[in-house]
């Protein structure tokens, strides 16, 4: 199984405004759209943190919001992924990155899973704040980089490159926060997705984390049957065997409620 952890930074609209509160109402007020400035990714487990930004371009100066190669390159890392872990994976990095590879005319790629931790924690926890990086805290994991607010958006569009590579550097902060913050949280994940059916193996496994390393603890029931229940002594996520333990005889007397 191949988990991808994945961040992006996007730039701000740019556009011509009357008023300080005014919304935009008109594409025709816009002076530049918004493009993917660059990524940071790694494999779950790994040591290296890949990345990719457009002043890295050759012809970065003529074109400074040309984001097409580094999708491309992106695209790969995707196109191998079985899961993608994003921090509001769901609504904005995934999103934004389907939105640029049409708008450059690239191909989708391949279908992959998305666990997104802002939803994770949002469904199993009452933390006082769901930001990364105040779940870094909490969880006492870390911090984001501080990036010292607006003004290096603003310098990167301004094309200073001291400015990109901070801009670089606290994207990848981001995947080190990201990788430690899904860790933690992992065993608590109801609807994590069941790493058992991406592996070939004869013992069971944890379905978090896959390990072999389980302990059996009791059985779960539900409105089927009755199924052996574990809990992982390396993560410490549970799970169950899929095999109903209630005998023929049981199954044909069993009952469910009807409305």
């Amino acid at each position: 199984m191949k988990v991808l952890l994945l961040d992006i930074e996007t730039a701000p609209n740019r556009a011509y405004m009357w008023g300080m509160w005014q919304e935009l109402r008109s594409t025709k007020f816009l002076i530049s759209d918004w493009f993917i400035m660059c990524w940071s990714a790694k494999w779950l487990g790994d040591k290296k943190i890949m990345s990719a930004s457009v002043h890295e371009n050759p012809d970065y100066k003529k074109h400074p919001e040309d984001d097409k190669r580094i999708l491309i390159e992106l695209q790969k890392l995707l196109n191998e992924a079985d899961i993608v872990i994003a921090h509001n994976g769901k609504k904005f990095d995934c999103k934004k990155i389907r939105t640029r590879l049409i708008l450059n005319d690239i191909k989708p790629s391949s279908p992959y899973t998305i666990l997104d931790t802002l939803n994770a924690a949002r469904a199993e926890f009452a933390f006082t704040s769901n930001r990364l990086d105040d779940l870094g805290e909490f969880l006492k994991v870390g911090r984001k980089m501080d990036t010292g607010g607006f003004d290096l958006w603003k310098d990167c569009l301004d094309g200073k490159i001291s400015a990109w590579k901070k801009m670089v550097k606290y994207c990848k902060q981001d995947i080190n926060l990201l990788e430690k913050v899904y860790l933690k949280i992992r065993p608590f994940i109801k609807q994590h997705p069941n790493s058992s059916t991406f592996l070939d193996a004869e013992k069971p496994m944890c379905p978090k984390c896959s390990s072999q390393n389980i302990q059996l603890q009791g059985f779960g029931y539900t409105t089927a049957g009755k199924f052996q229940r574990f809990q992982c002594k390396d993560c410490g996520g549970w799970g169950r065997h899929k095999q109903n333990l209630h005998s023929k005889v049981k199954k044909a007397s069993m009952t469910t409620n009807i409305m």
